[in-house]
């Protein structure tokens, strides 16, 4: 199925360029779009304002991009975990978190992740590949909540700057009024710190940022990210100090604390001394636990005196509640090893 062309996850210049090859009208192409975009219709067959011979030949040539959920694991406290099958055969995770009026969808842009941090389950079982912004997209519009989502983060499976391309192209689409027509402020796309890949990505969309740091000495910090050795985090800073955060779009930065390893007063020290510059929060994230781990997180008294001593140095900090520990949906639990072996 690799090899499968599918019209889900084309850009209307694409739908153009196909139009003009198979012979259909000019105006063709944002019929296509809007059956795809506005109505995640992908059946040819059903698309009654296109001819009926061209119908024929886009039935005939493409197949089907979109496919539901193959499973599903519901948290006590509601959050849902639905697993998908890409079309090369391997499984991705995304993570449903309803929260009273919001409604955040997780979604995975790699099958795995080849970044390897230490503290992160999805890094653990290596890189499959990387999907296809129909395959980044399907998450979204086959989920039975579709229609209930008000943001969206790529924080899933996968380093989200490692597949660019695909998930610049998915972002249009997301954002794009011909497309799914939502504001970039509802998006949010995590990177662990791709340097070559970051100021094309700041560029390209308006969406907002999040930058896993998770400890701000640099041979600390290349302990537990391997990402460090290649990338600095002070190469990172530094671009994002280039850019205006203080409007709409917004920059954060995820911190998971594990206790003795991130969360002394020099790393709050150190913390501010990184940042400085840069108008950004600071998401503290308790560590999850995965197999084998040697780390732990604070107690919640831990947590909070770190946030208190950020927020009194002038940082902007905020705890970020865990949802679906239970089912392996929290932050740094999604694996889909164990099918993937199987």
């Amino acid at each position: 199925m690799a090899d499968t062309e599918y019209l889900y996850g084309r850009t209307p210049d694409e739908l153009a360029a196909l139009c003009r090859e198979l012979g259909m009208p000019r105006f063709a192409a944002g019929q296509l779009a809007r059956w795809l975009y506005g109505r995640h219709e992908e059946d040819p067959q059903r698309m009654s304002d296109i001819a009926a011979a061209h119908r024929e030949t886009l039935g005939r040539r493409f197949g089907r991009a979109l496919s539901a959920p193959v499973r599903v694991s519901e948290s006590v406290d509601g959050t849902k975990k639905y697993l998908f099958r890409t079309h090369r055969g391997a499984y991705i995770e995304s993570a449903y978190i309803p929260d009273g009026e919001r409604a955040t969808l997780c979604v995975s842009s790699q099958a795995g992740c080849r970044m390897g941090c230490r503290f992160c389950a999805t890094g653990r079982q290596g890189l499959q590949h990387s999907l296809t912004a129909a395959e980044i997209l399907n998450q979204i519009v086959s989920l039975p909540e579709r229609d209930r989502l008000t943001n969206l983060v790529f924080m899933g499976m996968g380093e989200p700057l490692d597949n660019l391309d695909e998930v610049l192209r998915a972002l249009g689409i997301i954002t794009a009024p011909w497309g799914f027509g939502w504001s970039p402020t509802r998006v949010t796309v995590s990177t662990a710190g791709v340097v070559p890949q970051l100021r094309r990505f700041l560029e390209a969309t308006k969406v907002h940022l999040a930058v896993s740091l998770h400890n701000p000495f640099a041979d600390e910090r290349a302990a537990i990210m391997p990402v460090e050795k290649a990338w600095p985090i002070a190469e990172t800073a530094a671009i994002l100090r280039d850019y205006d955060f203080t409007h709409q779009r917004r920059v954060s930065f995820e911190y998971i604390l594990m206790e003795g390893l991130n969360d002394s007063p020099r790393h709050i020290r150190e913390l501010c001394r990184l940042l400085d510059g840069i108008k950004c929060r600071i998401n503290l994230i308790r560590f999850h636990k995965i197999p084998g781990s040697p780390y732990f997180s604070p107690d919640d008294a831990g947590m909070i005196r770190f946030r208190d001593a950020l927020t009194a140095r002038g940082i902007q900090t905020t705890i970020r509640a865990s949802r679906g520990e239970d089912i392996q949906a929290a932050c740094g639990l999604l694996s889909t090893s164990e099918k993937v072996k199987s």
